[in-house]
């Protein structure tokens, strides 16, 4: 007997228990399943918060007055018990003072890092309405006051018209430059023709000066759907909304960032009015470093979904070793006949080593199979392309395969050991 013989006839046995086959391969698939599933929604997500956060590039950072709101539990926690060693004067500086205007003018003045540019910004309204005289928006444009580098240091590039001029911004001209998304909505015809058009950016009017090239969007955040006017007209026009200002530094050497951050540092803290003892009062953080807080977070959810999937693999390994063992003592004439006939140990050890190892494939590729095409539906709804876990595939086959293997060894063993005379009295 060959061993294409040999796996032929555990085919054969497969085929003849189906109800037990499927109740085995779907208890090894859900371990796969849940595995795969995971680590295809976390890439997915990867991929998003990458393009919603990454926007400025590698040689970029930017100055705020306190974090950025959307780190998870545990960070926030670990912050609180940090202050509580700070000193009084520490807290002091570390209320979160926004940065005015005054503050952002000097510090625009007063930095001059080699090959270094600067861009001051104010958050406007969120979910507004624009409009022209014949077509409207849903109220989801979000408004962003900038300067004349605004557009470089956020990873903008104009399709049809201008940047702002030093002049527009100073004077908090009434300009604006739209995103892709609004232009087709509101110039669905031709969004060249959107270029000195009058818009009404909740109810005020403004004239557009450039339509903005599309540059990808995400769940998070979609690049398409603003609105960016000079921060001095937002600063005039939103006072309501306008809370404090950010301030973006990009460097034209990567190298630079680490020397460029402190020089930043340097410049800023006296124009905050902080003293040699005193905390800073404001964040520094790199383009990426959001996207890098929250894929540092979900990795531990992947580390997580790792272990229970693996325990899970455990339980299937011991379920299909008990059924191995059943189908050993079912078929005990069966072996003993093979043995009369000619079978050696090995001939009866390879049938019930491939059987288990079919099964176990079968459920990881069932699994496979199942948690690319759900996780895909995470990559779907975040505006990702297509995502598979190739290292992960390859790691599921291989771990099944060792599951197959482990838990059909010892039912392989027993069988081969039979002797055939009591095989074949075996009632």
């Amino acid at each position: 007997m060959t061993n294409l013989d040999s796996l032929a006839l555990s085919w054969k046995n497969i085929k003849g228990n189906k109800l037990r086959t499927i109740i085995t391969v779907i208890i090894i698939a859900l371990g796969i399943f849940a595995l795969i599933l995971i680590i295809t929604a976390i890439q997915a997500a990867s991929n998003s918060l990458t393009s919603s956060f990454s926007t400025m590039g590698a040689n970029a950072f930017s100055i705020r007055y306190k974090e950025r709101g959307i780190s998870f539990g545990h960070r926030s926690r670990n912050n609180t018990v940090k202050s509580n060693k700070k000193s009084s004067s520490e807290r002091k500086s570390n209320l979160g003072i926004p940065i005015g205007f005054d503050e952002v003018k000097l510090f625009k003045n007063r930095y001059a890092f080699p090959g270094s540019k600067v861009s001051l910004a104010l958050r406007g309204p969120s979910a507004v309405v624009v409009n022209t005289a014949r077509n409207k928006t849903n109220p989801e444009i979000n408004v962003f006051g900038g300067d004349e580098n605004y557009l470089d240091l956020n990873g903008y590039k104009i399709a049809y018209g201008r940047n702002f001029t030093p002049n527009e911004v100073e004077s908090g001209n009434y300009v604006c430059a739209i995103g892709s998304g609004v232009a087709a909505k509101l110039f669905a015809e031709n969004s060249a023709k959107a270029i000195d058009a009058i818009v009404h950016i909740d109810h005020v009017p403004y004239r557009v000066v450039a339509v903005l090239e599309d540059k990808g969007s995400s769940a998070f955040f979609n690049t398409s759907k603003v609105v960016i006017t000079p921060y001095n007209n937002v600063r005039r026009t939103f006072t309501s909304t306008a809370n404090s200002y950010n301030i973006a530094v990009k460097v034209d050497d990567l190298k630079k960032m680490d020397i460029a951050i402190g020089e930043a540092t340097a410049v800023f803290r006296p124009i905050r009015r902080l003293t040699v003892k005193d905390a800073d009062n404001f964040y520094i953080d790199k383009s990426d470093s959001i996207a890098e807080s929250l894929l540092t977070n979900l990795g531990f959810l992947e580390k997580g979904t790792i272990g229970i999937a693996f325990i899970t693999l455990i339980g299937a390994a011991i379920g299909l070793m008990n059924i191995m063992l059943v189908a050993v003592n079912e078929r005990t004439k069966e072996i003993g006949l093979a043995k009369a006939l000619g079978a050696t140990k090995s001939n009866i050890r390879s049938q019930f080593l491939f059987e288990s190892i079919i099964i176990s494939l079968m459920g990881a590729i069932a699994g496979i199979i199942a948690g690319i095409l759900l996780g895909n539906m995470v990559a779907i709804f975040l505006h990702t392309g297509l995502v598979i876990p190739w290292a992960w595939v390859i790691t599921g086959i291989a771990v099944c395969f060792i599951v197959g293997l482990t838990a059909g060894l010892y039912p392989a063993l027993k069988a081969s050991k039979l002797d055939p005379i009591v095989a074949l009295r075996y009632e």
